[in-house]
């Protein structure tokens, strides 16, 4: 096998299509009867990736250059409003076919995980903070990591050391670290149970008594840098490296898979863009895995 967009995305289709025929409540609901969409779910979830990874952030020109360049792979090219719609509709495959994925590479079975938040950009005026339909759930906030204030969500993840995406949620720009890490496990304990003995290394902002009891209860063990007046814990001196591999992994979110610019206006709207990046950066860490490459996080071979 090879590393092209091409290949990627039909190894993606083939494991998406097989898995939705061994579990077929995946599927997004529909009428029992009713017109039989033209494009299958897999062939959708194959054109939002393909998206994603050549760095599309306006569906218009993506479906045109869908129309002009791609036509062989699918059979029909939707409207801009159908598309949208049925990818809204397809959150919950994407996130089972995030979980999926992942499990299917060598990189699910790392001992050591990243925890970490990066700020999602939803406007940057007044008047969109006002009028928006997303006011209510986004909310102001702060990136200490890039010095400035901004409006919309953060998206927070654990991560393994090549990147791979574990756990991930959406939460307003002020929601607490330490309790959306913890909803994040409580919500996935089949996840736990694969991986007992879990060390999870954060930055400063996972700190408290009773936060790291509850992670020792999770059999989980935490890791950070110290805090003023707190002793320099043992392994300190990895913190600073391993800071830059979660800036690194944050960096091809915004940087590769355009993050910042997902587009969205809605709830849904944003959550179905997030996810789409989310399912391509870990459909390309499977594929790089599943065909030997030494960069597992590697996008060069599919952005083109």
């Amino acid at each position: 096998m090879t590393n092209d967009l091409d290949t990627l995305t039909t190894a993606l289709y083939a494991r998406i299509d097989d898995e939705l025929k061994a579990s077929p409540w995946l599927a997004p609901w529909r009428p029992v009867v009713g017109i039989t969409p033209t494009l299958s779910d897999a062939e959708l979830i194959r054109f939002a990736v393909m998206s994603a990874l050549l760095g599309y952030t306006s569906e218009r020109r993506w479906l045109r250059r869908v129309g002009r360049d791609f036509g062989r792979l699918f059979p029909y090219v939707p409207q801009q409003s159908g598309y949208n719609k049925r990818v809204r509709a397809a959150f919950s495959l994407l996130t089972s076919m995030i979980r999926i994925v992942a499990r299917d590479t060598s990189l699910w079975s790392d001992e050591v995980w990243l925890a970490d938040s990066t700020p999602v950009g939803c406007g940057c005026s007044r008047e969109t903070a006002k009028r928006s339909d997303l006011a209510g759930w986004t909310q102001y906030g702060f990136c200490a990591s890039h010095s400035r204030y901004f409006w919309g969500l953060r998206l927070h993840l654990v991560c393994t050391l090549g990147g791979l995406p574990v756990l991930f949620a959406l939460t307003g720009a002020k929601a607490d670290e330490r309790e959306t890490l913890r909803d994040m496990l409580d919500t996935a304990p089949e996840v736990l149970a694969t991986h007992p003995g879990q060390t999870i290394i954060g930055d400063k902002n996972y700190f408290g008594r009773e936060f790291e009891h509850g992670l020792a209860e999770r059999h989980l063990k935490l890791l950070r840098p110290a805090r003023k007046g707190e002793a320099e814990p043992a392994g300190s001196h990895l913190f600073k490296p391993l800071r830059q591999v979660v800036e690194s992994i944050n960096q091809t979110f915004k940087g590769q898979l355009n993050l910042e610019r997902h587009g969205g206006k809605s709830p849904a709207g944003v959550s179905a863009r997030v996810l789409c990046r989310i399912l391509a950066l870990t459909a390309a860490i499977w594929h790089n895995d599943q065909t030997g490459q030494p960069v597992k996080r590697s996008l060069t071979g599919y952005d083109h």
